[in-house]
Parts: C-alpha cells; structure tokens; sequence
C-alpha cells in the first residue's frame, strides 16, 4: 500500500499537499473492475477527496451508473473520455483500460479508498490551518475567544465529514438518504425513524427524535419537564450501543450518548434523581440519607448498573449559546454525541454574554443557535422553556403555543413543540377545607383517584406528523414518567391523531 505522496518533481515536493496518485489509480481500476468495491467504500468517500480532479470526475461517473444498476467500466465510460478535457488529455477510453488493467483486488481497493479519504483529510487540515493563522493574525474585529471557537467548528466539521464545506445536494443524493432512513425504520424495533424515548406513545406519536430537530418541551413549575427530560435522556444513555464503520469510527446503533446541559440544577441533584429511577428509593431519602439497609443495597446495585451509561453532564450556570455549541462539538469529537438535552432555554445567554434589553430578540438568536447546532452535529436537540403565567388565569390550564414565552421566535424554530401537563397537581390545589364525610369532599377525592398518577404531554406543533396528546403514568416519589398500564393504548392513540388536543 502506498505509504508517501506521489510526486512527479521532486524539488517541487514541499509545495505540494499529501496525495497519493497511484493509490487514487489503484482505486479507481479496482473499482471499474468490480463494481461491488463501490458499495464497500461510498459510505465515507466521495469524488472531492481524490487529488486529481479527473479521478474525482471518472468515480463521479461511475457512482453514477452503478447507483442506477448499470455497468461502470471503461467501456460504459467512454462517452466520459470523449466529453472530459481532463481525461482526454490522458488517453480517454485507454486511461479507463490502463487504470483497469492494473487493478487492485477488492480487499487492497478498502484500504487504497482509506488512504486517499485520509490524504483528503490532511489537505483539508492543512487548509484549515491557514486559515486559523490568517485569522490570528489579520482579524482584529473578533476577540480570540471567538477565533477560537469559530477553528473548534471549523475542525469538528472537518472531523465529521471530511470537508468544511458541503454545498449543494443533488435532489437524487437526498433521496436516497430519504429511502434509507425509511429502510433503517422498517428494520428497527417499532419502526422508528428516530432515537427512541423509551416512551412507546410518546416515540410512536413521534417517531422517535429525529437528527437535526430542534425540540421544545415547556411546562409550567411543577408539571415536571425536568423529570420528563432527565427521564428521556436516561432511556436513552442506558440503552446505547454503538458499532465501528468502515474508517473505524464508532457509530451509535441503539440509544445514543446524551449530552445535558443543566443551567439550573447541579450535576449532583440529576444523578440523585436518576438513581431514584433506577433504584426505586426516593431522591429526598436518598439526599437526606434515610434509608433502609435493603434499600442501600438497591442503591448500590443501580449505581453500579447505570455507571457506565453515557450520560453527560454540564452544570455551567449563565452559559452562552457560543460555549453550549463549542462544548458540544467537543463531546462529540471526543466521545461522540447523540442528543443534547439543555435546561433550559430562558437561562442560556446570547452569544457574547451580554443581556439585551430586547428579550424577544436574544430568545430569537439562541433558538436559532441551537437548531443550527442539531442540523450541524446532526442530532436531536431537546430545550426546556418555561411558560407563561396568562396560563394560571384560565379555566383550562393546559398550555398552548401562545404560552411560550417569547413564543413567535420558539415557535417558529422549533421543529416540534411539546407541553407537559398534570391535571393532578392543580386538582390536589383544590382540597376543600370541610374533610372526609362530605359530599363535597368525596367529589373531590373521586377527582383526584381519576387524575392520580397521571401526566399528559400535549404536541402543540410537529412538522413530521400529527399534534395531539399522549397519557403517561407519573411516579411523583420518583418523579418518574413511564408507559402508562392500559389496554389499547395504540388504539386509543390513534383515535385521539383526528382531533387536536385540548386547549391547542
């Protein structure tokens, strides 16, 4: 395998960047040669990683045809040696036969199209690199600080894809990407689209988080969002598994690595609540130490259990939508990143740090910020937002899109919006003063045994599917969300999908 560049001056080397021309041959001729090395290699190399355009151009050509079920060999790509300038000059339809007279086998053909993905990448670093000085040293406008975090983008790009700039997208690429994610959906475990919740209503009203969505769950105090957050980013962390691709990175196949931004509570006070969860025994007697020596011992075992689960946490107070986004990309480059999950949004700050006197806007900048981040990292990101008080003044108290506050620009950003509500912590408010052996008082418990142990998470706006409300249970010791025990619950749910929910 070729270990060097390829050069043919050699006084000229230094002025060149890494490429390696008979590796690129080598590809190129195994590939024409058996077409099936196509599909072990396009996952992660695409025309603008070869050195010589013309090679970029011929496996252009040839991706071409064998997407579409033809042959691509020197035969089927001679009106491409006749029609390209580039590859006229060296030979034509007799360039096309040399590179497949000297072939390499389709075992060497992996490790050439790695060598050459490889080169790519270190023309690009060395681009990169050039830039990041030229900024240094020219840019006065920006602070370092800001430099440094626009190169921290700029190399994260670089690291996820190969290159720093992506282009336009025929719409036959997008297409396939689109039958592939419905391919990867029929396949998987109650055909999700998404990362799954762990929620089954919930993850079949949604299909599951889908990469690159930006997705608002609002409540007022006390409905629980946290919990409902910290529940969905536990699912899935416990469930993560993940496989290495053709370059060796390793990729998530089942659950996902979570990244938690909390800007209210400490890093602590989440772990004792997900250890509440897993053990069963309450966080305040966990907090406070009243505990059985059983149930220490259930703790010990959910502890160890749920140790290596890949659950990250950052508990920065006042951080700003610049450092959330650069210590993102910095988990994902370095242990990988699946969802983001931030508590929550009014507690960001605006890139820069300063308050603005006009709310509505900086609300607007950091909603912008954080779908630009999911679309960059390709991820799902969750943010919490608080609601209004205009919702305690009505009759009906179930949050609707009006409640955001700062609504127009969260409401606009957001690709799906989600309320959760519990009708048992306004009920339990309401606890006449005359107790047990009235009327009044049985009405009232009746009430609440209907409302017990009950939560609803209303979907106020999803742009790749239905609105409506699903029924979860509520553990309020363990401020725990699970599936609620019924019989025909999907049936129930697809009912509900024709109408919109309550108060929406």
């Amino acid at each position: 395998m070729p270990d060097g560049h390829d050069f043919r001056d050699a006084d000229a080397a230094e002025a060149l960047p890494p490429h390696n021309i008979d590796a690129e041959q080598a590809l190129l001729g195994a590939l024409l040669f058996d077409n099936e090395t196509y599909h072990r290699v396009s996952d992660f190399l695409r025309p603008d990683h070869f050195y010589d355009p013309v090679h970029g151009r011929i496996f252009e050509s040839a991706s071409r045809l064998i997407q579409r079920g033809d042959v691509a060999d020197a035969i089927t790509l001679a009106p491409l040696g006749e029609a390209d300038v580039g590859l006229k000059q060296l030979g034509g339809k007799a360039y096309l036969a040399e590179l497949m007279a000297g072939h390499a086998s389709s075992a060497a053909a992996i490790d050439y199209a790695k060598f050459v993905y490889d080169m790519a990448l270190r023309r690009e670093l060395i681009r990169v690199g050039g830039d990041i000085e030229k900024d240094a040293q020219e840019d006065r406008e920006r602070g370092a600080r800001e430099i440094i975090e626009s190169a921290e983008r700029k190399l994260f790009d670089l690291a996820e894809t190969g290159s720093t700039q992506r282009g336009f997208v025929t719409f036959a690429d997008a297409l396939a990407d689109s039958i592939e994610m419905a391919a990867a959906a029929y396949e998987r475990d109650g055909h999700l689209s998404g990362i799954a919740t762990g929620l089954d209503d919930l993850d079949e009203k949604l299909g599951g988080l889908h990469k690159s969505d930006l997705i608002i769950l609002a409540g007022r105090p006390s409905m629980g969002k946290t919990s409902l957050a910290t529940n969905i980013a536990f699912n899935i962390a416990r469930k993560y598994r993940a496989e290495a691709d053709q370059t060796g990175e390793r990729r998530s196949v089942s659950g996902g690595v979570v990244g938690f931004f909390s800007l209210e509570m400490s890093s602590e006070q989440l772990a004792t609540r997900i250890l509440a969860e897993a053990s069963g025994v309450a966080s305040h007697r966990i907090r406070r130490g009243d505990i059985e020596p059983s149930e220490f011992e259930q703790i010990r075992e959910a502890a160890a259990e749920i140790a290596a689960c890949p659950l990250h946490i950052d508990d920065t107070g006042g951080l700003s939508m610049s450092a959330l986004a650069a210590r993102a990309r910095r988990l994902k480059r370095t242990v990988g990143l699946d969802v983001i999950v931030a508590d929550y949004l009014q507690l960001i700050t605006a890139t820069g740090g300063k308050a603005s006197d006009n709310r509505v806007q900086e609300i607007s900048q950091i909603t912008q910020g954080l779908k630009s981040l999911a679309k960059e990292l390709d991820i799902p990101v969750i943010a919490l937002s608080q609601l209004s008080r205009q919702v305690e003044n009505r009759d009906d108290k179930r949050p609707q899109l009006s409640d955001l506050r700062e609504s127009g620009s969260i409401e606009q950003d957001a690709d799906v919006v989600m309320f959760v509500y519990r009708e048992a912590y306004y009920v339990s408010r309401r606890e006449p003063k005359s107790k047990e052996g009235t009327e009044e008082y049985a009405a009232w418990q009746d009430e609440m045994a209907a409302v017990h142990g009950k939560a609803e998470v209303i979907i106020g706006k999803q742009r790749h599917g239905p609105i409506g409300t699903i029924e979860l249970a509520f553990e309020e010791r363990l401020t725990k969300f699970s599936n609620l025990a019924r019989e025909g619950r999907y049936q129930g749910l697809v009912r509900r999908e024709s109408s919109p929910a309550p108060g929406i």
